[in-house]
Parts: structure tokens; C-alpha cells; sequence
């Protein structure tokens, strides 16, 4: 996946054409300002923390929301993919590195938020994602990848789980070693960013 947070359509276009089919938006407010400039061959998931109040702006642009971290969360996704006739992709945001600075469930309450879904009849939970800390050792992966397994092996009805979203530019290798299937790359793709609002 190619991660676009700052980087202008014409770049992300450029990208597309040279056979990149996934795009990872972080904010909605910059998703809406870009999405008619991007290339329609590509395929978008939100990957940022996704307030209740902003679903409503991208239920019907994104195939995937991978930062689902609460059952209100998603009930709202439920209710608006609905009332859109449309039935909505998501994976569980897990909190691997028990961050107080970030987002996603504790790691202990994944396999429960997954149950609780069971009753959301437009949401298909088709995974895990996570961001580990900088600088995270392989222990950290590897109870990534024990808990994407524990999801797996639950067989709940409404969960595929294949996708283990981890992994960034700085550490997507160690992802991949430790079971992941879909790598978050933006600064390796476009160069270190301006963090400037867009």
C-alpha cells in the first residue's frame, strides 16, 4: 500500500501508473480535498483514526477501513453502509504497544470486539492492523501476528481474517517476517514528507 498523507494527486497518479493499486488515506478532511484528482484505478482504504461523526463522508469512496477500535465505531459504519445498500470491509485497530498516544483496542479485548460484531450485518471484519513503536523488537510482531492467528482460529461468521496489516517503511521487513500481508509505505514510495495541514 502506498500511504499518501501530504503528497499531491500528481505524484500519487504517477505512482498508479507504475502499477500501485492501494492507496492508504490518514485524514479524511485531506482524503476529501484529493479523491477527485486520483486516478480511479486504484483502490483506497482509511488507515487514520476515524472519528463517528467522519464516516459519513467516506462510506461509500473506501473499500476498507483498517482503524476500527471500538464497537460504537463500528456500529456507526454498520448503520451508514445500510443505509447506503453497501456492506463495509474493516480490520481491527490493536493498540500493540499499549501507547497512550495512540489509537486501537488493548490487545486483550480484540477476540471480544470481534464477537460483539458478530451482530453488525454490513461490517466484515477481514482482519488486524497495527502500528508497533518505533524501535519495537521482534516480540512485539510476533504477538501481532499470535493475535491475528487467535482471530483467525475463533471462526467467528462474520470475520475472513486475511489481512495482518503492519508494517511501515522503517520496520515493514520484520512485518513480513512476522506473518504480515499488507505493508503501509509512504516515505519509502514518496520521500520524506512535509508535515505541514494540507
Amino acid at each position: 500500500m502506498a500511504v499518501t498523507k501530504t503528497v499531491a494527486p500528481e505524484k500519487i497518479n504517477f505512482a498508479v501508473s507504475q502499477g500501485i493499486t492501494l492507496l492508504g488515506e490518514n485524514r479524511v478532511q485531506e482524503y476529501l480535498s484529493k479523491k477527485d484528482s486520483y486516478d480511479k484505478n486504484a483502490e483506497v482504504h482509511m488507515i487514520g483514526h476515524l472519528q463517528t461523526n467522519k464516516v459519513k463522508y467516506i462510506i461509500n469512496d473506501v473499500s476498507l477501513i483498517q482503524s476500527v477500535d471500538s464497537f460504537k465505531l463500528a456500529a456507526e459504519i454498520n448503520r451508514l453502509a445500510e443505509k447506503n445498500s453497501r456492506s463495509m470491509d474493516v480490520l481491527l485497530e490493536v493498540n500493540i504497544g499499549d501507547e497512550a498516544s495512540k489509537s486501537g483496542t488493548d490487545k486483550g479485548s480484540v477476540i471480544e470486539l470481534a464477537s460483539q460484531m458478530q451482530e453488525l450485518g454490513s461490517v466484515r471484519i477481514r482482519g488486524l492492523m497495527a502500528i508497533p513503536p518505533i524501535g519495537a523488537d521482534e516480540k512485539v510482531f510476533a504477538e501481532m501476528n499470535e493475535l491475528y492467528m487467535k482471530l483467525k482460529e475463533a471462526k467467528l461468521p462474520n470475520v475472513s481474517a486475511d489481512i495482518l496489516s503492519m508494517g511501515m517503511s522503517g520496520d515493514y521487513q520484520l512485518a513480513i517476517k512476522h506473518g504480515s500481508t499488507l505493508v503501509r509505505i509512504g516515505t519509502k514510495l514518496f520521500g520524506a514528507r512535509n508535515y505541514m495541514e494540507v
